[in-house]
């Protein structure tokens, strides 16, 4: 039996970047962007359109941390229930926020057809299933929020329609986002920093930023391949992010784990009956999973699995849970191969609404809390208005961010979490 590769499947699945900046990291730039994820290389390739120098530095690969270890998912909507935070922040706010994830998935779609990324982006739609019967009249509530006047591509799948849209016994009915879209986000990465590079962005690799310090007319980027100076810099990497240039980040964002199996690849008649739609697809529970096919077949499962960080022996307990979560799903599935098992991180904030804007003179995009792959290519797009003087296209740039009470960096707290989530799966 093949063994199971603890790689990501879209990072294992990618071409690899051939537009590497050779030699050390030295010289001058307008703007340098610390992390070459999907925020980072937006913003670079943004930035260089208009004529600027930039350097990217990223600390291991391309796209190779949150960027190309999700579940492909690229999703409209915000990660709350928008009646919630609307009597919370207002409705025309909130409706605002719900409309920047709408335009981060335009965003996606235009860089991939505009860059010409071959990444399979496919407008799906996005279901959030109703994992109780007592779900479902939320998720009606829900539909009637945003029908009226927020999204008019929402849907309401009742109970007895289910069946066109999943072949499983697991649920009670569901809401469609039809504008929702998935992609190849290893191809996507690598596609986007080949852009950048083509516009002249020296994006090094192997560069983790070890240190950042004032210098007249901007910053002294220092590195383990050298240092730069900078006019500007722009942190777009999570925060868990090692070293003391980021602990100010470190102490305002959650890093949980978020773990993946991925199937060999199923026959046309098995996806047919248990996926007709081909959909990306979320359960309704605090603690749920969320799972699309792969372009080659290959069925996608991830969920939060356990409260704890990513790393192989974490990986490989929460993909034990995922196979069962799966079996418990789709029993017809009940010992497939699994081919893949991996784990990555999400920045959560304290709220679950991402953060952008200048601190202390460096400006900063993350906090994505699971909906980073629209979101982060869409705010490196916003970032490269910002450094250039625009501060009002930012969505975010008035929300507050105060540091989570009692985190300095390493969250001792998350069993804690889970154990209250779960008690709140089965309670509600």
């Amino acid at each position: 039996m093949p063994e199971v590769r603890t790689l990501s499947y879209w990072l294992d699945t990618a071409p690899p970047f051939t537009g590497g900046a050779a030699g050390p990291v030295a010289g001058m730039a307008d703007v340098a962007v610390v992390g070459a994820g999907f925020t980072g290389l937006s913003a670079a390739l943004a930035l260089a359109k208009r004529g600027a120098s930039v350097a990217v530095l990223e600390a291991g690969r391309v796209a190779g941390e949150a960027s190309g270890r999700n579940g492909g998912q690229c999703n409209n909507g915000l990660a709350h229930d928008f009646a919630s935070l609307a009597a919370k922040l207002g409705r025309e706010r909130v409706t605002a926020y719900y409309r920047a994830y709408c335009a981060a998935v335009d965003t996606v779609e235009r860089l991939a057809r505009d860059e010409g990324i071959d990444c399979d982006f496919r407008r799906c739609g996005r279901i959030k299933l109703a994992a109780k019967p007592e779900h479902y009249p939320k998720l009606a509530k829900a539909y009637e929020v945003l029908a009226d006047g927020v999204d008019p591509h929402v849907r309401l799948v009742p109970p007895d329609r289910l069946g066109e849209e999943i072949g499983s016994a697991a649920f009670h009915g569901g809401l469609l986002q039809e504008t929702s879209a998935q992609l190849h986000v290893g191809r996507f990465g690598v596609g986007l920093a080949e852009a950048a590079a083509r516009r002249g962005v020296r994006v090094h690799e192997g560069a983790a930023v070890t240190g950042l310090s004032r210098v007249a007319g901007g910053w002294r980027v220092a590195t383990g391949k050298g240092e730069l100076v900078a006019r500007q810099v722009l942190v777009a990497t999570g925060g868990a992010s090692p070293g003391k240039p980021f602990g100010w980040y470190r102490r305002r964002i959650v890093s949980v784990g978020s773990f993946i199996i991925a199937t060999e690849p199923l026959d046309q008649g098995t996806l047919d009956r248990l996926l007709p739609a081909r959909r990306n697809y979320v359960t309704s529970k605090n603690i749920g999973n969320y799972f699309r096919v792969a372009p080659d077949n290959r069925l996608i499962f991830g969920g939060r699995a356990r409260f704890a960080v990513s790393d192989p022996r974490s990986d490989q307990k929460s993909g034990r849970i995922l196979e069962q979560a799966l079996a418990g799903i789709f029993p017809a599935l009940r010992g497939v191969r699994v081919d893949y098992c991996w784990g990555g991180m999400v920045d959560l904030t304290a709220d679950r609404l991402p953060r952008a804007g200048e601190h202390d003179g460096i400006f900063y995009a993350m906090g994505y809390s699971g909906h980073g792959v629209q979101m982060s290519a869409h705010m490196g797009e916003v970032m490269a208005d910002v450094l250039d003087g625009k501060p009002q296209a930012n969505p975010w740039g008035d929300l507050d961010w105060p540091g989570v009470p009692g985190h300095l960096g390493k969250p001792w707290f998350l069993p804690m979490v889970g154990a209250y989530y779960r008690l709140q799966d089965i309670l509600h």
